[in-house]
């Protein structure tokens, strides 16, 4: 489940699509918490996600209260990624959240993407091939949808693909860090 602030208004309209730059995925459930129903007043739009590669996909990252362990991975790996040794210690979270901001949104809503070639994608990285979304999975590029993930498709590694994961979270799957996916990428 994602969390971008409270996005709707009283009449549970969504009026903006973002409403800080901490964008997180948390836990359906955790610990006690009861959540009222989804839109409340007062509460964080909850955004719904098929699974942490589509979340990351959109630029979310692990929440690090209800995820702690795996916010803490992101972090180590995003930061070996992304920012030279000596600087790491100093980076704290709302430096990445501004820098996953600036790669991952465009100011109205758009969706900021780069051309990268298919072969140089890592594991978990999605990317828009002829008007569909795909992932970079163990068993090929499987087309993403509502339902899961569907048969892979013979793409030609050669071929330049429009990224929908933003480079720095592409950038810390290429160190090793493995984003969770949907069991129908098993097949």
């Amino acid at each position: 489940m994602g969390n971008r602030g409270i996005l709707h208004d009283e009449n549970n309209k969504i009026v903006r699509p973002w409403a800080h730059k901490a964008w997180v995925t948390c836990l359906l459930s955790f610990k006690e918490i009861k959540r009222p129903r989804p839109f409340s007043k007062g509460n964080y739009s909850e955004l719904f996600f098929l699974d942490e590669a589509t979340a990351f996909a959109a630029g979310h990252r692990p929440c690090a209260y209800c995820q702690r362990e795996r916010h803490l991975l992101f972090k180590e790996a995003w930061l070996r990624a992304n920012v030279e040794g000596s600087v790491r210690p100093s980076v704290r979270m709302p430096d990445i959240d501004n820098a996953l901001h600036n790669e991952r949104a465009i100011r109205g809503g758009g969706k900021r993407t780069f051309d990268a070639a298919l072969s140089d994608l890592p594991f978990g990285s999605m990317f828009e091939y002829e008007g569909n979304a795909l992932l970079v999975a163990a068993r090929g590029y499987l087309p993403w949808s509502f339902e899961g993930y569907g048969a892979p498709q013979h793409i030609d590694g050669k071929t330049s693909v429009r990224v929908l994961t933003p480079q720095s979270i592409f950038r810390a799957f290429s160190t090793g860090f493995m984003p969770n996916v949907h069991s129908s990428e098993n097949g």
